[in-house]
């Protein structure tokens, strides 16, 4: 019998979902027609990834058009500015009205006012003309597609959606911790789980959220705990269940290996060692984990067990 650390668990039952804010739905600004589109449902997307185009033709139109305006009004600065240093020289020779430098001036201002508002024009058209390439805000899978290739989409009064993106950390576990356990729960307590779909393959987690109000489930008082999952999640699926077990703590405890615990009935015992013979001792048992058992009654850290196999009458 010897003394070791064990872990202290909570089982629960859980749920794999979709996190808060891991569905991104990708819409367009801009209406018109469809004409590039770079995925399908099930492709892989990066941030910044081209997933459509919208013909821009007509906004390309518009933009240099008001790139032509902005050149036209520059220019007139410059003759407004090139009248105002003509007047101002005249009018040190006294060869020039009194209020000619004051009109030229004015001239002058209204010409940097138009250049101004056809600069914010442009400014506004190219704002646009990026709206036409529809990049992944997020990395993930695509979920859905809700458009096609040469498709005219209409955003007067609202942003029709082309397709919806699933981040790569999407899934969360959920468990529903009894309030009889809540309260050994701890933020960053590794979790261990399983699914039904995998029974022989094990997840691992972390405890990174506690819900402050419980819900009430058939007459019985939970709380859900958030898990972040640690390990690969390919195999795992949205509203697949789980059986969790969450560490909350550690304690040093007698042990022996399991496989030296027999049952009898609703008794369990282990063989000892006294006096160079087997003797049957009856043990109250805990936690298990990995090839031992912790032993809470019956043992002492001096005591040696057996590890044998028991026929039907009792004899080694």
């Amino acid at each position: 019998v010897e003394t070791r650390s064990i872990a202290s668990t909570i089982l629960a039952t859980g749920i794999i979902r979709l996190r808060v804010g891991a569905e991104v739905r990708v819409g367009s600004q801009l209406s018109g027609i469809v004409e590039e589109l770079n995925v399908v449902v099930g492709s892989k997307v990066k941030q910044g990834d081209v997933i459509a185009r919208i013909d821009a033709r007509s906004l390309q139109a518009r933009l240099d058009q008001a790139n032509a305006q902005v050149h036209v009004l520059s220019q007139e600065v410059k003759r407004a500015e090139v009248e105002l240093e003509r007047a101002r020289q005249l009018d040190i020779k006294g060869l020039a009205p009194a209020n000619d430098v004051e009109d030229r001036q004015l001239d002058l201002a209204d010409a940097k006012a138009r250049l101004d508002k056809a600069r914010r024009d442009a400014a506004v058209v190219e704002t646009d003309l990026q709206y036409a390439v529809i990049t992944a805000p997020i990395a993930g899978t695509i979920a859905s597609v809700a458009t096609q290739k040469g498709e005219t989409v209409a955003a007067s009064f609202e942003t029709p959606t082309f397709v919806t993106i699933i981040a790569e950390d999407a899934l969360e576990l959920v468990a529903m911790v009894d309030e009889t356990d809540i309260g050994t729960v701890e933020l960053n307590n590794p979790v261990y789980f399983t699914v039904e779909a995998f029974p022989v393959d094990d997840f691992e987690g972390t405890v990174k959220q506690i819900a402050p109000k419980g819900t009430i489930i058939s007459g019985v008082v939970n709380f859900e705990v958030m898990i972040e999952i640690g390990s690969p999640v390919d195999l795992l699926k949205p509203d697949m269940t789980a059986n969790v077990s969450i560490r909350t703590a550690e304690r040093d405890a007698l042990a022996v290996p399991t496989r030296a615990i027999h049952r009898d009935g609703f008794e369990q015992y282990v063989f000892i060692e006294e006096n160079g013979e087997l003797v049957r001792r009856n043990v109250s048992v805990g936690a298990r984990e990995a090839e031992f058992t912790e032993i809470r009654q019956g043992l002492e850290t001096d005591d040696r067990v057996a590890l044998v196999t028991i026929n039907p009458t009792g004899q080694g």
